[in-house]
């Protein structure tokens, strides 16, 4: 397959949170199917370099950037950075995040507010500054949690919170924007083997219960479900979710 017949050649694709795990697999998928890919990372600077040469090695443009999504300036910097280094932008992807597993009655003011500003003002900031430079065809995707539909267990409440406060924004703002050809969904994952939350991990036996395909899901899976919204063939989808859990909410 030839560089211009790839399903996002000439798309230009930010991925905020992008330095490992899920956020790392989407931008290897959208720069194998042939997207332009910035990157945003906090402090995992090398790890974001690498990845960046990984893309450019396919011969795709790619820039790291470093950005604070829980910051009122990163997410716009991340945005303007993005459209400088790639010259412009057709696919926002907001995937950074924080979790916080503590019982709601313990959690400080600080710890609640990391949360808010990261998981919920994050998204909201870097997709307002990116809606003047998407055009017709432009997407969305955020990444929320099976947690946002369904708490199987406890010290996830705020987590949970915000992740289900991304579905209504994905709503409304397909409202708004259908009229301009932008669609907006949103990806819930499932428990998927990272760092964040490793298949080996002290959850893991819990989650497994309850997952039909009795597995964690890796990155790629989850990737897979954006880039495939991403692409053309999702031009007539947007306003909902998928979820990518291994039918742990069946």
């Amino acid at each position: 397959m030839t560089a211009s017949s790839l399903p996002l050649s000439g798309k230009r694709a930010l991925v905020t949170g992008a330095a490992r795990g899920i956020g790392a697999a989407i931008a290897r998928q959208l720069a194998a199917d042939g997207a332009d890919v910035a990157i945003t990372y906090e402090k995992s600077a090398e790890k974001a370099e690498a990845l960046a040469a990984e893309i450019r090695a396919l011969g795709r443009k790619a820039v790291a950037i470093q950005a604070d999504a829980g910051s009122t300036e990163g997410p716009t910097k991340a945005v303007t950075d993005a459209v400088a280094g790639l010259g412009g932008l057709d696919i926002v992807v907001n995937n950074a995040g924080i979790a916080g597993e503590r019982l709601f009655a313990d959690q400080s003011l600080e710890e609640i507010d990391a949360l808010l500003n990261v998981n919920i003002r994050g998204v909201l900031l870097t997709t307002q500054a990116a809606l003047p430079h998407l055009g017709e065809g432009g997407r969305i995707i955020s990444i929320s949690s099976v947690l946002a539909d369904r708490v199987p267990f406890a010290g996830v409440t705020v987590y949970s919170a915000t992740k289900s406060a991304l579905e209504a924004f994905t709503l409304g703002l397909s409202r708004e924007v259908g009229s301009r050809g932008i669609t907006v969904n949103l990806v819930k994952p499932g428990a998927t083997d990272t760092d964040m939350n490793p298949a080996d991990g002290p959850n893991a036996p819990s989650m497994l219960a309850g997952i039909s395909l009795g597995r964690y899901g890796q990155p790629h899976e989850i990737a897979s479900a954006v880039a495939f919204l991403a692409g053309p063939g999702a031009s007539y989808i947007t306003g909902t979710s998928i979820l990518v859990d291994g039918g742990i909410g069946a």
